[in-house]
């Protein structure tokens, strides 16, 4: 029996093995889920885990429309072939009526005019990960001896487009990154990158706790403890900046060319049409992570014991997703917000972000709030007169591009009056 409401899994089919070693990967660590992996090649998802995976992953969708996402660490470290296996399986298990659509997920430095042929005629579209120009995308991706990465990746970007083979890219906005929005933004518009992904980069100190604080008299606000997060870590209004920054640009000259996800997401929610992205949902739990072994858990960011839902060998995939576990993980995005985020005015856009992100205190000392809350304040508060723009102009059935004209008439009015 099919899931009533759709469903996406991130699948690994090389877990966490990777052929960088970039300083602020989260993921390479989860190789002590599997004590006994003694080899890479212990975390090749098996023959029969990925037949499994994939026949009941075609039959449990409720849409005609099959999202499958691969990634890893990094999953052309299988080679072509297994790939070759997955189309293979997936065409086997194909169902009438449904499409199937590929994504792959990759850092780009192993791929080849063999693999680029493959991804061209099996229409993947792959998400290229890259963090800007040169000096900020090497400060923290490079090999496991250390070296830089950016000519591997352009090497591989120019293969992709050479073949025609649609991508976007996924830019990690640490500390360094977050104080170059244009510089950033250009570069990205300048390799042909049409659709950008910006992944804010919040990596906590383990050992840190959030810890309630006393309440203050008088109703001033208690004084925050500073949150231990790794040095790498986006500053939460510098984030706000950067997006701010980035997005003065977009909509007054690429609403209609570029699509830079956090915004189009934005206006989807300001005009009414929902969150796409489940970091602004509402509630979550529709998007999980499933091991090379079998092993489901709750979210890609949730990759720990704790957060293990179940195993594609011991129980179906449809009981797994729709499990109560899984369900309760889902809408404790929603109860658990603080007082504090019930009380603001752009919640609505925002939801609280990502639970990982929620461990610092709010003014008045209740644990819970999100990291980043004062730069998605500021960013949501600035794009707030554009935003009502739009949804005027959907109304109107005309393009929210439009926007583009009204900004440049108004800029023309105020050079000739001197405002």
């Amino acid at each position: 029996m099919a899931s009533k409401i759709p469903f996406h899994i991130l699948a690994k089919p090389i877990g966490p093995i990777c052929n960088l070693d970039c300083h602020y990967c989260f993921y390479l660590n989860r190789e002590s889920l599997f004590p006994r992996h003694k080899r890479a090649s212990d975390f090749r998802m098996a023959e029969e885990t990925l037949d499994k995976y994939i026949r009941q992953y075609i039959q449990f969708q409720p849409g005609r429309e099959i999202p499958f996402a691969w990634q890893g660490g990094e999953p052309t470290l299988l080679g072509l072939d297994y790939f070759r296996r997955i189309v293979e399986l997936q065409k086997r298990y194909a169902m009438p009526g449904k499409q199937i659509h590929n994504t792959l997920q990759t850092n780009g430095t192993l791929l080849d005019e063999q693999w680029c042929k493959f991804l061209a005629r099996e229409k993947f579209l792959v998400g290229l990960s890259i963090d800007g120009p040169r000096e900020l995308h090497d400060r923290y991706r490079v090999t496991r001896g250390g070296k830089p990465t950016f000519d591997q990746v352009m090497r591989g970007l120019n293969l992709l487009k050479q073949h025609g083979i649609q991508f976007n890219t996924l830019t990690v906005m640490h500390r360094d990154l977050a104080y170059h929005p244009l510089e950033v933004y250009e570069f990205l518009q300048d390799i042909g990158s049409r659709y950008i992904h910006f992944i804010p980069l919040v990596e906590r100190d383990p050992a840190a706790h959030p810890r309630p604080q006393p309440q203050a008299a008088g109703g001033l606000k208690v004084p925050q403890p500073e949150p231990a997060v790794e040095p790498w870590t986006v500053e939460p209004r510098q984030f706000g900046r950067f997006l701010c920054d980035i997005f003065d640009r977009w909509v007054r000259r690429d609403v209609n060319r570029i699509v830079v996800e956090t915004f189009y997401v934005q206006m989807r929610i300001w005009t009414g049409c929902g969150a796409t992205l489940c970091a602004f949902c509402e509630t979550c739990g529709r998007a999980m992570a499933m091991e090379h072994s079998g092993d489901v858990y709750s979210c890609d960011h949730y990759v720990s014991p704790d957060y293990h839902i179940g195993n594609i060998h011991e129980t179906t995939l449809a009981d797994i997703v729709e499990s109560p576990k899984q369900r309760k993980f889902g809408l404790d995005k929603r109860a658990t917000l603080p007082r504090y985020c019930l009380r603001c005015n752009v919640r609505f856009a925002c939801n609280g972000e990502c639970p990982k992100n929620r461990f610092i205190l709010t003014p008045d000392g209740e644990p819970g709030l999100n990291y980043l809350c004062a730069g998605y304040k500021l960013f949501l508060n600035h794009i707030k007169p554009y935003m009502q723009t739009m949804v005027v102009l959907l109304r109107q059935s005309r393009p929210p591009s439009d926007i583009m004209d009204i900004l440049a008439r108004q800029c023309q009015r105020a050079r000739k009056t001197g405002q």
